[in-house]
């Protein structure tokens, strides 16, 4: 696909443009050009530059967005700067993809790669020259966050899982892992479907791929189409009637708006997926709302900073997990205030860009520093590295302290 032909499949973030009245609220927002000159802004390179763009002739300073999706959040008109920017760059790299952002993108490649070899793959990238070298040569920054690699795999404890009596008694769930909870987080999998079968509900584990989030958040757009295609038939295999909850909230925003907003992914599979999908935390709160969450929580005596990452904020949710957790006896939650920890998936991997991302995560890590004692809370996986990485922590989901608080722990 051409990079016009990605222009024309984004109708949505196309037709927002001339809404754009240069009230400036974006560029006040933006994490991103807070800290560096090399980022004009998303209203500049946005709405204002998307009429001189022609084909691959775009700004260069494109690419130092993060795509966190601050400046579509807070636009008062509607604009979906974001989504225009995160097409223009796929448009603009499309002829020069650095192998480095190729290989990076394919989450589950580096997971199974990594899996067999565990011990020896958190050996190397906790090696310091090793990682000089691979900077050298890749491009990754030696001092960004990585996984974990997990000798056993989410799917793996799942085939051999036996559900506890009761688990089904109020119906059947699908659960959607994303690649991160199967090789990475698989505790916070494991205890997502242990809280789920705690509740009374059956769970579903059908055959899943990647959502295509890195390699749509790298400009790959072609690639990503198809592996969103493919993630949206494997759900759908699972009964049509069924919630998908999943615990990866960024993932589960690729399939709830972004497949269609940024990719232009228009078919009745993925908008009746997406329909059915659920932030594990959503789902959660909404139970406790109608009444039917058990409140027999153990008491926690603790104060943890919570973080709500930016795609948590991208699906127009508020803050669920916050209005969870307090409702844990004795469990006190500082809302971070932070716009943005920097990662951004990937962005903050990057040699050009780490200096950057760990500017914009700065509010963040001192807040972090601030209240923790050696635990913070927050959704997303790549977030979590972050926070750790930076703050010397643990981070953990939200579901972590739910699952200790009914004492499944």
């Amino acid at each position: 696909m051409s990079g016009q032909d990605s222009y024309e499949h984004n109708l949505l973030a196309r037709a927002s443009l001339d809404h754009c009245v240069k009230c400036t609220i974006c560029e006040t927002q933006c994490p991103v050009a807070a800290v560096t000159a090399l980022f004009p802004g998303p209203k500049y390179v946005g709405p204002q530059a998307e009429r001189y763009r022609q084909g691959q002739s775009v700004d260069r300073s494109l690419d130092y967005c993060s795509s966190c999706g601050t400046c579509t959040l807070v636009c008062p008109q509607g604009v979906k700067i974001a989504e225009l920017n995160s097409v223009a760059r796929a448009a603009m790299k499309k002829d020069h993809m650095p192998l480095r952002d190729r290989l990076i993108s394919r989450t589950t490649l580096m997971g199974a790669a990594m899996r067999p070899v565990a011990p020896l793959a958190n050996a190397a990238l906790a090696c310091r020259p090793l990682r000089v070298l691979a900077e050298a040569a890749v491009g990754v920054h030696r001092d960004a966050a990585m996984p974990t690699a997990q000798r056993q795999t989410f799917t793996a404890w799942q085939a051999k899982h036996q559900p506890p009596d009761g688990a089904g008694r109020r119906g059947t769930l699908v659960y959607f892992h994303g690649c991160a909870g199967n090789y990475f987080e698989v505790e916070t999998s494991i205890k997502s479907v242990e809280l789920l079968e705690h509740l009374g509900y059956g769970v579903l584990v059908p055959k899943q791929g990647c959502c295509g989030l890195p390699l749509q958040s790298n400009g790959l757009f072609d690639t990503a189409r198809a592996w969103v295609r493919r993630l949206v038939a494997q759900l759908d295999k699972a009964p049509q009637d069924l919630v998908i909850v999943s615990s990866t909230t960024s993932c589960s925003g690729m399939l709830k708006h972004e497949a269609r907003e940024i990719l232009g992914v228009e078919d009745a599979a993925l908008r009746a997926v997406g329909a059915r999908t659920r932030d594990l935390c959503e789902f959660l709160l909404a139970e406790a709302e109608r009444g039917e969450l058990p409140l027999d929580f153990a008491p926690l005596d603790l104060t943890v900073p919570y973080h709500a990452p930016c795609q948590l904020r991208g699906h127009g949710l508020g803050t669920p997990a916050v209005q969870l957790l307090r409702l844990i006896p004795g469990l006190t939650v500082v809302e971070s205030g932070a716009v943005c920890c920097g990662i951004a998936g990937t962005y903050g991997l990057k040699k050009e860009k780490y200096a950057i991302a760990q500017a914009v995560g700065q509010p963040l890590f001192d807040k972090v520093k601030e209240v923790a004692g050696d635990l913070a809370v927050c959704d997303s996986e790549t977030c979590r590295w972050q926070i750790e990485k930076a703050c010397g922590v643990r981070a953990v989901h939200p579901v972590w302290l739910l699952h200790k608080a009914y004492g499944l722990s």
